[in-house]
């Protein structure tokens, strides 16, 4: 069974699309132990506590220095002993000894697809205001193990949504949500719980 524990910091729709998939066994092979958030009024923690997940949130406002965060951060976690953590809109940077620790065992969902629309500043309805902008024609999701970098890791898994006449970033961000991304970040931890994902070589193999 794998031990899953999600990281959020707002409304929580990429968890509530975790949830309903592991009680209706989309996911399979896989228990939710817990979430995290560093937002004491995330909507995510009002939803991990209507199906019964312990939930917790730890602030980097409530610590003096980073350092101080960072350590408390990692102690939260280390004490829900994850086999998987996922970030599903987690808007704090990773400490780099999270990520050294649990090594191929983060991912997060990004909504774009990798390479475009990435990296530093690009979160949330900036991604999709910059490809509205740049004037693309296909946008989408991309689901990724989490390494020292942004938005570098190997990637697991990634869908494609078009861009249609008249989208607004609210509009785009909304279908991107419900084509991809709550379709791909369920999909991908089912395949790591079932063990077949694997990465060599800086490329993620499905087996």
């Amino acid at each position: 069974m794998l031990n899953v524990i999600v990281l959020v910091s707002g409304g929580g729709t990429n968890l509530q699309a975790i949830i309903d998939a592991v009680e209706t066994e989309k996911i399979s092979n896989t228990r939710i132990s817990g979430v995290i958030s560093n937002n004491k009024n995330a909507y995510a923690l009002v939803r991990a506590k209507k199906h019964g997940i312990e939930n917790r949130c730890i602030s980097p406002k409530d610590f003096e220095t980073r350092a101080q965060f960072n350590e408390k951060f990692l102690e939260a976690v280390d004490g829900m002993k994850p086999d998987l953590i996922v970030l599903a809109g987690f808007l704090v940077v990773i400490p780099p000894k999270m990520t050294e620790r649990y090594k191929n065992r983060i991912i997060n969902i990004h909504p774009s697809l990798i390479p475009s629309f990435c990296g530093t500043g690009y979160y949330g309805l900036k991604v999709h205001e910059a490809a509205l902008l740049r004037g693309v024609k296909v946008v989408g999701a991309t689901v990724h193990f989490v390494d020292e970098g942004t938005d570098t890791g190997p990637i697991i898994l990634q869908k494609a949504v078009e861009v249609e006449p008249g989208d607004t970033p609210e509009i785009l961000q909304r279908r991107v949500m419900e084509q991809a991304e709550w379709k791909i970040l369920p999909k991908a931890i089912d395949l790591i719980a079932n063990g077949k994902v694997k990465v060599e070589d800086g490329k993620t193999v499905i087996l």
